[in-house]
């Protein structure tokens, strides 16, 4: 009988299509967050913002930077170092947070979840590669719908709820890294590994399923060189952005006597 799977195809070049979609994402998170500052940090009054719609523009980001990531993840090399790197990335802006903006610190976000993810998937591709790729993305996207709602104590997705997750899993740091955040626990941006590890699973699954049109894909269609590079660069972007837009903001402010 012939393998489920074969060895991760790794392409000769970059996709510039990946690149550019991430390049995007990008500016769309740094449009997001500098709303964000004026209205969280510089108090400016805009309802629509703490709406659905900003809502929606919010998850949009988050969902696609975090299926590119599993994606993409088979596609590069030394899966350890890159993953410890956005793992480290990630309590670093945890730690600045902590220190220099106490009210608004961040635990478990988003850099912190992606490293985690990666760095799970190195002992977890063995048993992974062995299930049939179509099989294994159905499995996750069930399994992110059906736990969206744990961090709040539901089974669910959305205003679905589908039954109660025990409470006494809710207890401490520990456990709301995993997905069940304790009494008090408060993060701005919050990614925990469930329900969040299976959306990535999604990608990585999504990208073994079309490993053989990625194969015959031009590796320079879609380009766009602003877009690419921005992508290409996309760490330290992230690490950058947000004290460069506050400071922006704190600079026009001051320009405008607020």
């Amino acid at each position: 009988m012939a393998p489920v799977t074969g060895p991760a195809v790794r392409p000769r070049r970059r996709i510039a299509a990946l690149d550019a979609l991430r390049g995007l994402t990008l500016l769309s998170m740094i449009a997001y967050h500098t709303c964000w500052d004026l209205v969280y940090l510089f108090r400016m009054d805009w309802e629509w913002y703490r709406g659905t719609g900003a809502y929606i523009w919010q998850q949009s980001i988050c969902w696609t930077f975090i299926l590119l990531s599993g994606f993409c993840w088979s596609m590069g090399r030394h899966p350890l170092r890159r993953g410890l790197t956005v793992f480290a990335c990630g309590w670093i802006v945890t730690l600045v947070t902590v220190v220099f903006l106490p009210e608004e610190q961040i635990w478990f976000g988003v850099l912190t979840l992606i490293g985690g993810c990666m760095l799970l998937l190195i002992p977890l591709e063995w048993a992974l590669g062995r299930v049939p790729a179509g099989i294994g993305l159905a499995a996750a996207a069930v399994l992110f719908v059906l736990l969206r709602n744990v961090n709040r104590g539901t089974f669910g997705f959305e205003s679905l709820a589908l039954g109660t997750v025990p409470q006494g899993l809710y207890r401490n740091l520990l456990t709301a890294w995993l997905g069940f955040p304790g009494p008090g626990f408060s993060s701005t941006d919050y990614f925990s590994l469930i329900p969040w590890l299976f959306l990535f699973l999604a990608g990585y699954f999504l990208r073994r399923l079309l490993g053989r049109p990625l194969e015959r894909l031009d590796p320079d269609a879609l380009r766009c060189p602003p877009l690419c590079a921005l992508g290409r660069w996309s760490l330290p972007v992230y690490m950058l952005h947000q004290p460069v837009v506050y400071g922006v903001l704190l600079a026009g402010a001051a320009l405008l006597g607020r």
